[in-house]
């Protein structure tokens, strides 16, 4: 029963993982390990407060040695992600720069740390890349657990939880998410994290209901309040009324019988009853995501991003590293094709590699095409590995941020050189592989009549060309309202690009976030994409959405959307049109 007493209040965070839950919470107490003092430490002592770090550092080890030896079956596919952790202990701007500046400024290992820390968060925070940028929360996580063991306080053990609850947490890590016990955590929402954070994507693996970026749900929220967490949406609703109970309850019934069909049928085509097919794909960042995207019924990788390597070693990975992770991906795939994103970081990138970089807007500066341009011997490692991973599989070669003509005919023409390197050692590769070029630059928007001269598809990043065509940026509160993918400027961008291609003969995909809302499909079906890729788990619903819309009625369709002055507008229009649809599909009532 809900207490009349209290009024109903709703938070909206970010969906992190879908689906729906009800229960009462369960605060996870995790103050303590902010509170960090400062202090001087004497000259004859600095060498015991290493050692004090040290030890740490090793604690800190055995207990994440752990969490991964005891792993279900289910989330070992998942072990690259503790293993991040486990490297970011050796990391040289960690563990390196904490024992510099224990010696230099004669200062608390705690407070070390926690200065390091700062820096190097900033690093990451400044990259546009969702996923890196998420980064920044697996250098906390590892933080907070060294300085636990420092300053003795006890780690949340979650695996211990023996009532039926929902987490209530400021934060969670992957190590302690991992920790769930599925009979007992219905699921969980926390006060930190983005949807492209490793907790998000162990709650997914999970398959448990989960809302991050709340803010201050610690502050608001109180233990035993009745709670309803609908993951799909990223809303958390406390001390609800009867009403809202009762029209959840028959939402999470419509989502689990839902989810059991569309799981079922996730491995068939993504064909339009009047007979239009599209490719639905699978984005993926690291080599183990690729049986997710085959579970989900994915018809490929659309993009298959390749930062982590240069981020998780204490070098730049070697071209046999970089080429064994490939060439993993691409036999698994295989018939189907594997998109290859080549590296997209800006010159400030990286913790591994500490380049010293003092640019003021890097989002505006050197990275992805540009970085590789300027330092072509990195740039020549990564791709005589993906021509050599190409020899075993169906391989397509992606470029980022192009924004010239000159950078497509530098870029082929480094790639050319690669290729005749291999030739010349008798090495096996194959040249012949598609090449494509991420539109997400609005210069390439402009010119892309031009591009197509030169490349085999077009991949729309929408996340960047979103940004840069409306001067925002997405993780600023103050102005991320004005993000939004039914922008009338950003439709008629999309529509420019595939008529382009279409005209040009080449092929049209789009790889960004908007390809996965079942909300634009009607859009992106009209305009007749020839390929959508996505966060693995949205496949199924998206072919699903594909398989009920004829391509007829959304060429129609188009012609309408293209009136609409406002985004507003636009939402508005794909309501009336396909509301009834959308509602089956997105469980709302």
């Amino acid at each position: 029963m809900t207490n009349t007493n209290v009024c109903e209040i709703i938070l909206n965070g970010i969906s992190a993982s879908p689906g729906i839950c009800i229960g009462k919470a369960y605060l996870v107490d995790k103050e303590g390990v902010n509170v960090v003092e400062k202090y001087s430490i004497a000259e004859t002592d600095i060498q015991d407060e290493i050692n004090r770090f040290k030890t740490a550092v090793k604690n800190t080890k055995n207990d994440l040695g752990k969490i991964i030896e005891n792993a279900t079956e289910e989330l070992r596919r998942h072990a690259y992600i503790f293993e991040t952790h486990m490297v970011l202990l050796n990391d040289k701007m960690l563990y390196g720069k904490t024992i510099d500046t224990i010696k230099k400024e004669r200062i608390n290992a705690e407070w070390a740390l926690k200065k390091v820390v700062s820096v190097v968060k900033s690093m990451f925070r400044n990259m546009t890349d969702p996923y890196l940028r998420e980064r920044s929360a697996d250098i906390v996580h590892v933080s907070d657990r060294i300085i636990r063991n420092l300053v003795g306080t006890e780690i949340v053990n979650i695996a211990e939880i023996d009532k039926r609850v929902i987490l209530v947490a400021h934060d969670l890590s992957p190590a302690e998410t991992s920790q769930i016990q599925l009979e007992k955590i219905k699921g969980f929402v926390t006060d930190r994290g983005g949807k492209s954070s490793h907790t998000s994507i162990i709650a997914r693996t999970l398959e448990i209901p989960a809302v991050l970026g709340l803010d201050d749900a610690t502050g608001i929220i109180k233990n035993d309040d009745l709670i309803i967490v609908d993951g799909t949406s990223g809303v958390v609703i406390i001390h609800p009324t009867e009403q809202t109970l009762v029209k959840f309850h028959r939402r999470k019934a419509r989502y689990e019988e839902y989810t059991a069909v569309i799981t079922r049928e996730s491995h068939l085509q993504a064909e339009t009853p009047d007979g239009f097919h599209m490719e639905v794909m699978g984005n993926i960042e690291l080599p183990e995501e690729v049986v997710s995207v085959i579970d989900h019924g994915g018809d490929g990788i659309g993009l298959y991003r390749t930062e982590f390597q240069y981020l998780s070693c204490p070098g730049f990975p070697s071209e046999h590293e970089l080429f064994d992770k490939y060439k993993d991906v691409v036999e698994v795939m295989a018939p189907k094709p594997v998109t290859i994103r080549t590296l997209d970081i800006n010159g400030n990138k990286t913790v591994a590699n500490a380049l010293d970089s003092d640019e003021i807007n890097p989002v505006l500066g050197l990275r992805a095409i540009r970085y590789c341009l300027k330092n072509p011997d990195i740039f020549k490692i990564q791709l005589r590995a993906i021509l050599r991973a190409a020899a075993f599989g169906n391989v397509r070669i992606l470029f980022p941020m192009i924004s010239s003509y000159d950078e497509v005919l530098e870029t082929k023409k480094i790639l050319n050189e690669a290729a005749d390197s291999l030739d010349k050692e008798g090495a096996v590769f194959n040249r012949d592989i598609e090449i494509g070029i991420m539109i997400e630059v609005p210069s390439a928007v402009i010119i892309a009549d031009i591009l197509a001269e030169s490349v085999d598809f077009f991949s729309i990043g929408t996340n960047d060309l979103i940004q840069y065509s409306l001067a925002i940026d997405r993780g600023n509160k103050e102005v991320a309202y004005l993000y939004h993918p039914l922008h009338p400027a950003i439709i008629r961008m999309v529509k420019h690009v595939t008529d382009v291609a279409r005209d040009k003969g080449i092929k049209a995909f789009m790889c960004g976030e908007m390809a996965g809302d079942l909300i634009h499909i009607p859009i992106l079906l009209g305009l007749e994409m020839d390929e959508l890729s996505m966060n693995p788990q949205s496949i199924p619903s998206v072919k699903s959405m594909i398989r009920s819309l004829k391509v007829k009625d959304t060429r129609l369709f188009i012609k309408d959307v293209l009136k609409q002055n406002r985004a507003m507008d636009v939402m508005k229009l794909i309501q009336d049109t396909y509301g009834s649809i959308l509602s089956e599909k997105v469980y709302n009532e």
